[in-house]
């Protein structure tokens, strides 16, 4: 493969504007660019000596026709290069099919920058098909409600009250915790259950983009602001009067941009660039820092004003390392959301696979959880997931690094290791098991809760030879 400061992108589109971005896009990211207008001619170019040298091959789902999948395959069959597919709609149906196919990830028609940043440095990183480490360029579909937050952590339920109260306030929040802790989830979470939900909403990632071009996109321009405005643009700020502006990375503005975003929240008056006058908003601005604002004040890299009107109400995610405890119920609840999108199938897991999963310390938090199931239900064809539908993380790991599942004493596997149900009797001893340990050996009570008799539930410890100490 090439070296870092050679790794060469093959682009296969046949749309001149599309391709110029996407070329501009790559080269900041110190990529050279390959472009074929057909996939036959990008295969050509694979097989080239100059193409042999290729670290990705970036496609348009349109110009591969009706089966994209198709040619993943050849590409990928005819060439160890890593496979991007752009597609038309964030379905899915098409993730799941294209990354079976071999593809790495996938992007979303209009491309984002930090999105394509994204997909190229995951490329560079080894196996393509199966780097269930690296995170997914476009996000899974969020989801909206405060129940999708799982998590019984003490701190973690502090930050979903209060942002459950902020909720039904109209003040500014700011949420702030590590890239993956879910941070744009529980800002969509709080626009969802608040007064301005059915009011105008728009969302903003604020990392990646060019100050000149967030700060029109914030406050607008008038026509003839600058070189370049040709038309007059009507800024995200006006567009969400008496509704929400969502702000996340609001750590990465340029300070002069959160210098006049506080004055805004000030006066209540927004000027677009190159207008003689100000107009009368009421906007409410949800903010997500990945890092701490208060420090970044005190250091004199934010606006001491910003913060000032952000932090009223101020809201710290905890990173999954810090809530461990967690992971059994994240993964079953992301196993059921996965097994109800199409082309996918229903899993559950076993201890080994578990027990792997909460080995890991996790630096990309939630969000890095979620990607290594998606990507082992994709790949996995058994019903259940193991620690073998995991091999990056259990080479990472090796074996003197995990044991016994935590999850032990907090449910109960339906499946063995093989993928197979295991018997009734198994699982039956493990409830009263369960039961015994969690009503503290209290017979009456473990028999109540149960629904049968102590007559009954002392033959059953007798049959499954359990200790009633257990």
């Amino acid at each position: 493969m090439a070296t870092e400061k050679s790794r060469l992108l093959i682009l296969v589109d046949n749309e001149p504007a599309q391709a110029r971005i996407i070329t501009s896009l790559a080269k900041r990211e110190n990529w050279r660019v390959k472009t074929a207008e057909s996939c036959e001619e990008a295969l050509e170019l694979l097989g080239s000596k100059e193409g042999s040298e290729a670290d990705c091959l970036l496609f348009d789902q349109r110009v591969a026709g009706d089966d994209p999948c198709d040619y993943i395959r050849q590409v990928r069959s005819a060439s160890e290069v890593s496979v991007v597919m752009i597609a038309g709609s964030n379905s899915p149906l098409q993730a799941v099919e294209a990354m079976r196919a071999g593809a790495s990830d996938y992007l979303i028609k209009p491309v984002v920058p930090e999105r394509l940043a994204l997909a190229l440095r995951g490329a560079v990183r080894g196996d393509s098909s199966r780097d269930e480490l690296q995170p997914l360029a476009e996000k899974l579909p969020p989801i909206l409600d405060f129940d999708a937050m799982v998590g019984s952590d003490t701190a973690f339920r502090t930050a979903l009250a209060k942002a459950a109260t902020a909720a039904r306030g109209h003040g500014h929040v700011l949420v702030e915790g590590e890239s993956g802790t879910g941070k744009e989830m529980l800002l969509r979470a709080i626009h969802h259950a608040s007064t301005r939900s059915k009011g105008p909403k728009k969302l903003v990632n604020c990392e990646g983009l060019p100050a000149n071009t967030l700060e029109s996109l914030l406050f607008g321009h008038e026509k003839g602001a600058f070189a370049g405005a040709f038309e007059r643009q009507e800024g995200l700020l006006s567009i969400c009067d008496g509704g929400t502006l969502i702000l996340d990375e609001i750590d990465t503005v340029d300070r002069e941009i959160q210098e006049r975003l506080a004055a805004v929240l000030e006066t209540g008056i927004v000027r677009p660039t190159g207008a003689s006058h100000g107009f009368r908003i009421d906007v409410r601005i949800l903010a997500g820092s990945e890092r701490r604002l208060e420090v970044l004040v005190d250091e004199g890299k934010f606006s001491p004003e910003l913060f000032e009107k952000l932090s009223p109400t101020r809201i710290t995610l905890p990173p999954l390392r810090e809530r461990m405890g967690d992971i059994p119920a994240l993964v079953r609840y992301f196993l059921s959301e996965f097994g109800k999108q199409e082309g996918n199938k229903h899993h559950s897991i076993a201890d080994s696979g578990l027990s792997l999963l909460e080995a890991y310390e996790w630096p990309g938090n939630v969000r890095q959880l979620q990607t290594v199931l998606f990507r082992a239900c994709v790949h996995e064809r058994r019903e259940a997931l193991t620690a073998h539908s995991f091999p990056q993380l259990a080479e990472l790991l090796g074996e003197a690094d995990r044991g016994e599942s935590k999850s032990r004493g907090l449910g109960t596997l339906l499946y063995a290791e093989d993928g197979h149900i295991r018997s009734l009797s198994e699982i039956e001893a493990d409830i009263i098991r369960l039961a015994i340990g969690h009503y503290r050996g209290k017979m009456t009570e473990v028999a109540r809760r149960l629904g049968i008799g102590r007559s009954t539930l002392y033959r059953k410890l007798q049959e499954l030879g359990i200790d009633n100490a257990a």
